[in-house]
């Protein structure tokens, strides 16, 4: 809806300003704080809890973490995996499974 109603620049950004072709963090935040305060929730959320959100529950319902690396903006997945691998125990569990299976 919002792309139909105020479209996206030539980079593909959705969200800008008059000075810039992206939010920057301070409005990101103002925007942030106003929302939140409108909605009623005082838990000190943050934009990156949304993100890590996203990514948890991406990887913890089986979505390959290269997908969610890429998705993420991650230039490798090592960052990805070095901060979610504790979502991802049973992957251990189902390469054994699968090596036993090929053998």
């Amino acid at each position: 809806m919002y792309e139909a109603k105020y479209g996206a620049d030539s980079d593909g950004y959705l969200l800008r300003t008059q000075r810039s072709p992206f939010w920057a963090h301070t409005t990101l935040q103002y925007q942030w704080d106003a929302a939140r305060k409108k909605a009623g929730i005082i838990r000190k959320l943050n934009p990156y809890s949304l993100r890590h959100y996203f990514a948890s529950n991406c990887l913890s319902k089986g979505i390959p973490i290269t997908d969610v690396a890429e998705w993420m903006g991650h230039k490798n997945i090592g960052m990805t995996f070095r901060i979610y691998r504790h979502l991802m125990p049973a992957s251990i569990g189902r390469a054994a499974k699968a090596l036993n299976e090929g053998l």
